[in-house]
């Protein structure tokens, strides 16, 4: 839930600002989210669809030799992918455009490998045209995924030729289908024809995104605005800045020393905002497989995945496969559904609704801020949200959060918050609170603080949770 909810909720908003006379930043203006970054950190939660070829022959990764003719969702149905991801929670919808098999969702006109060279809707089907249809009907922002790995295209390996084939099959994407709020990018870089590989012109496809979908985010292990986590199991990094120095990875796919701990950790002092997605499936696999309808995620590890990754100042980018009927299996919606039910059980319930701020003190340096917060009513829980206010940019690097029972007792402590910090705590009972912060620079800026119950710790799932 982003800022305004807690607003709307009543939450116990706080406001910390510096002495007069201290300067919130130094001499060096830290790095802000643009507003559609911030936008995106409020979202907080999004759908990943991995759909195409690889459904059909029941394999992760396809070869580039694949039959088209292979590709025939008898029943598909985008609305329902809608629903269920409004069901869900999730605001946004990205779609494996084309994986590295080369298959094409859309009927691009540079090659043959796509829907048009498939029996679906008599080869004049387009799934990507269908699903953005869904997507604005159903209220939900549309994203997009095209591999930079082609397996089928004879130019993959060649240079600039494929780059030109690479930036154009992306024209066709982000001009023919309406908005588009984030594409997604990775480092596939597989061999080629004759064991070559790619040499991607990073900054050219760039420019085609800002060019075609200006209002786009750019997620990728390099960003530019939004970066990979670091790993496929949903759990970002603690600590956790938005702030990177973008040399640390200098495109997708990168590798070597540091690169896997600039992702998780980002940087406090890094010059550019790149906030984290932490991206995980529902099954095991990332594509649909009859053998895996077994082993969906449960509700409460998808609740768990929630505070591992938003919890820890990320996004959440959840993976949910349609089937080779076209549709989400029903035990994936389902859990969707059940997902959101659990996670506004405790999230919608503010136990601190009504508090206040019944003092507050700022250090001489400004650096430090300490406030205590009086409960209408002694209440008994084990999760704490803490927020700051990331429009101004982020700086706390330590809190502690204290409870009073007959003296101050330390409940949590941790490292950053930015745009969310979730702690799970022992489940005490208490009436006051005390939240001490500390910044790099200048005031710290706590925006809110909630208290919820989460009861019984959420089960492991499939493959043991994260």
């Amino acid at each position: 839930m982003h800022r305004r909810e807690f607003v709307a909720a009543g939450a116990l908003g706080l406001a910390a600002t510096a002495r007069p006379g201290v300067r919130a930043f130094g001499s060096r203006r830290a790095p802000r989210p643009s507003p559609a970054q911030l936008a995106w950190q409020r979202r907080e939660l999004a759908l990943f669809l991995h759909f195409g070829i690889n459904t059909f022959t029941d394999r992760e990764w396809g070869t580039g030799t694949e039959d088209p003719r292979d590709f025939n969702p008898a029943a598909l149905d985008t609305r329902q992918w809608a629903r269920a991801a409004r069901a869900g929670g999730f605001r946004t919808v990205i779609l494996t455009a084309k994986h590295h098999d080369g298959f094409c969702l859309w009927p691009s006109r540079l090659t043959t490998h796509s829907v048009a060279s498939s029996p679906w809707r008599q080869g004049r089907g387009d799934v990507v045209r269908e699903l953005a249809d869904a997507a604005r009907a159903d209220g939900l922002l549309l994203g997009l995924y095209l591999s930079p790995w082609d397996r089928h295209a004879p130019s993959y390996g060649s240079g600039e030729r494929y780059n030109d084939f690479y930036c154009a099959q992306l024209e066709e994407l982000l001009t023919g289908y309406g908005p588009v709020a984030e594409v997604w990018f990775d480092g596939a870089n597989g061999e080629g024809p004759d064991g070559r590989r790619q040499q991607y012109d990073w900054p050219r496809i760039h420019r085609v995104v800002r060019r075609r979908q200006p209002a786009a985010l750019i997620f990728s292990d390099a960003g530019p605005d939004i970066r990979w986590a670091g790993n496929e199991r949903g759990v970002a990094g603690d600590p956790n800045w938005c702030t990177v120095d973008p040399a640390a990875v200098p495109y997708p796919g990168a590798s070597g020393d540091g690169v896997t701990d600039a992702l998780l950790h980002g940087d406090p002092e890094g010059t550019v905002w790149r906030p984290a997605e932490s991206d995980v499936s529902i099954r095991p696999g990332w594509f649909w497989h009859p053998a895996e309808d077994g082993q969906v995620r449960s509700a409460d590890n998808l609740l768990e995945l929630y505070l591992t990754s938003v919890g820890r100042n990320s996004g959440l980018l959840l993976n949910v496969p349609p089937t080779r009927e076209g549709r989400l299996h029903a035990t994936d919606v389902e859990r969707l559904a059940e997902f959101d039910r659990r996670r506004r059980e405790v999230f919608d319930v503010d136990l601190a609704r009504g508090g206040r701020v019944s003092r507050s003190s700022v250090s001489r340096d400004g650096r430090t801020i300490r406030l205590e917060c009086a409960l209408p009513r002694p209440v008994t829980f084990d999760l704490v949200s803490l927020e700051e206010a990331i429009a101004l940019g982020q700086s706390i690097e330590h809190y502690e959060i204290e409870f009073w029972d007959g003296d101050w007792q330390r409940l949590s402590r941790g490292t950053t918050i930015g745009h969310r910090k979730i702690d799970r705590v022992p489940a005490v009972s208490a009436g006051r609170l005390r939240v001490t912060a500390t910044s790099r620079r200048g005031a710290p800026r706590l925006a809110a603080l909630t208290v919820h119950r989460l009861g019984a710790a959420p089960a492991a799932g499939p493959d043991g949770g994260s």
